[in-house]
């Protein structure tokens, strides 16, 4: 009996020290067990950056161009890209290639992928309000570069004096034909005189023409010159500018006297033209730009004048514009003028515009202006002319 006895005492104190064992692997429901170490705490493998905060985004700004066949808008838009990257900006580059409808349809889609400005050099100053208008509306910024945008929608107009290019074009060339003092020409005898007006589509061939016509009109009033033909160039294009002048030569048996050009590029195309019937050099021609084929052709003697718009100044100013009108600041420098005043057509409203000086340059200025400026470069200016003919190089 003692022994059965023996054998459950044994039995039960087994079972309490097994129950009691379990207990000990259990926690107390009022102590913590040590957490795992945070992942921060823990080193890992180096990890791509993480993308910005919603609020940290970058702003995108949008570039619009008309076309890059213009020799100057692709190193402008390079420019204006590293400028408004350098203070932080998000830059989409378009490229419409002369197409009014790809520009309006790039300009949507820039919109579309939350653009907050715009820098638009127009292919057409009328077609393009369509998007611009419902960028404006949108909220978005919009700087009409060098060309104007027919609509109170823009924020702001940056270009040069367009007028004045005009009035220096035909001074250049009126100049160069002995006027005002002339006894050459009479109205017995009046100076034939051909008309190659820009781009229909772009606003700165008409502002150009305006400051054109300040100067011809009262040597037309006087009877001692005649305007024999008065064309304009589509897209600015120097094909089209060769083809126009060898027709107006045809027609009129090469007696011109004078050419008032618009640009360098279409001076250029008419140059060949004029060349084919021995006139290059002999009929002055005017040019706006100071490209380096320009400046070449005035130093050999072929084109007469060029107008200088330092295009080293356009693209900061625009991003300096585009960058207090984002931030609320005013922008300097600027005026006030009417679509009206500006467009020649009855346009509602008035627009912010700023417009920078431009140079007349002829062969007795274009070293110090153009080449000692840094503009053009001495040996793109002075190509093929022998070196006894040249100014010393800088």
């Amino acid at each position: 009996m003692k022994s059965k006895l023996m054998r459950v005492l044994m039995l039960a104190l087994v079972v309490v020290m097994i129950a009691s064992s379990l207990g000990a692997c259990s926690p107390a429901t009022t102590t913590q067990a040590p957490a795992e170490p945070a992942a921060t705490a823990v080193p890992a493998e180096p990890a791509e950056p993480a993308e910005p905060a919603a609020g940290t985004e970058a702003i995108k700004i949008g570039l619009s161009f008309s076309d890059f066949a213009t020799e100057r808008w692709k190193p402008e838009a390079d420019l204006l890209t590293e400028l408004l990257e350098a203070k932080g900006y998000e830059v989409l580059v378009q490229e419409a290639n002369h197409d009014v409808k790809l520009q309006n349809d790039q300009i949507d889609n820039m919109v579309a992928q939350g653009v907050k400005g715009l820098i638009i050099i127009a292919e057409d100053g009328e077609a393009v309000v369509t998007s611009v208008d419902k960028a404006a509306a949108a909220g978005v910024v919009v700087i009409a570069y060098d060309r104007l945008i027919k609509t109170q929608s823009i924020a702001a107009y940056l270009s040069f004096d367009n007028v004045e290019v005009g009035r220096q074009e035909a001074l250049g060339v009126m100049t160069a034909l002995g006027l005002p003092g002339s006894t050459t020409w009479t109205k017995d005898n009046p100076a034939k005189v051909v008309l190659s007006g820009g781009s229909p589509t772009d606003n700165n061939a008409v502002l150009v023409r305006q400051g054109q016509m300040e100067i011809l009109q009262p040597y037309i009033d006087e009877g001692v010159i005649t305007i024999v033909a008065d064309q304009w160039v589509d897209n600015w294009d120097p094909t089209n500018a060769l083809k126009m002048m060898e027709n107006i030569l045809t027609a009129q048996n090469n007696e011109i006297d004078a050419v008032v050009a618009s640009n360098d590029g279409t001076a250029l195309g008419e140059i060949e033209a004029l060349r084919a019937q021995g006139l290059a050099g002999i009929v002055p021609i005017s040019g706006q730009d100071a490209t380096a084929a320009g400046c070449n052709s005035i130093v050999k003697g072929e084109q007469t004048v060029t107008v200088y718009k330092d295009i080293r100044l356009l693209a900061p100013a625009a991003v300096e514009m585009m960058d207090a009108l984002l931030n609320g600041k005013p922008i300097e420098g600027v005026q006030a003028f009417s679509l009206a005043v500006l467009t020649g057509q009855d346009l509602p409203g008035d627009i912010q515009a700023v417009f920078l000086p431009v140079v007349q340059v002829t062969k007795d200025n274009v070293y110090e202006e153009i080449v000692l400026s840094g503009f053009q470069t001495y040996d793109d200016v002075y190509r093929d002319i022998p070196e006894d003919q040249r100014p010393p190089k800088p």
